[in-house]
């Protein structure tokens, strides 16, 4: 499996043929998804070379489908990966399981095996981090681009709601990012109820 193919196939399409308009969903949050899913994967344990090489390339091909759709890209995504895989020494197995992968970080999230569960903990790594606002207003913006949100819209009421029913997949991710999670959920309750 060639995984430097596919990094350098993944940096060159999304870093010149997204839309501008993903504000969020572009190359930025494909590389920093990619470095949490391997920093989870060493705290969880993982340490096979081919699951490594298959959680980076789930990693790097998980939001690859907004190339072409705004809607559903995680079936474009795998549509993606089951034409450009076999050109990287990726046999079915593999492709399948990337697939299953891409598929998982679907929202509402529903991962089963360790790798499903440590990519859908890296797409979402940041709702626990310090940089939660910035990546929230990328966010934003991308959905008003897209016309998913519009200014009049409680953009506080939509963050809180989606915290407030996440939960992370792996322990690892639970103990690191749950704490702040927790302070902006609470700080988002008292913007919600305080209006």
């Amino acid at each position: 499996m060639n995984i430097a193919g596919i990094e350098n196939f993944v940096v060159k399409a999304l870093g010149t043929q997204l839309s501008p308009k993903l504000h969020y969903h572009n190359l930025s949050h494909t590389l920093d998804v990619v470095k949490s899913a391997l920093r989870i994967a060493q705290q969880e344990g993982v340490n096979e070379s081919y699951d490594l090489v298959i959680l980076k390339t789930a990693g790097y091909l998980h939001d690859s489908g907004f190339l072409n759709t705004f809607v559903d890209h995680e079936e474009e995504g795998c549509l993606i990966a089951q034409a450009i895989l076999p050109d990287y020494n990726y046999d079915q197995e593999a492709i399948d399981i990337i697939c299953s992968m891409i598929m998982r970080t679907k929202l509402p999230q529903k991962p089963v095996t360790l790798l499903e569960k440590i990519l859908c903990d890296a797409d979402l790594d940041h709702l626990g981090r310090e940089d939660f606002k910035e990546v929230s207003s990328r966010l934003f913006e991308e959905w008003k681009e897209l016309g998913k949100v519009d200014e009049n819209m409680d953009w506080s009421l939509i963050q809180y709601t989606f915290l407030d029913s996440h939960h992370y997949w792996t322990v690892t991710s639970q103990n690191m990012r749950n704490h702040l999670k927790g302070q902006y959920i609470h700080e988002l309750r008292e913007i919600v109820i305080g209006k």
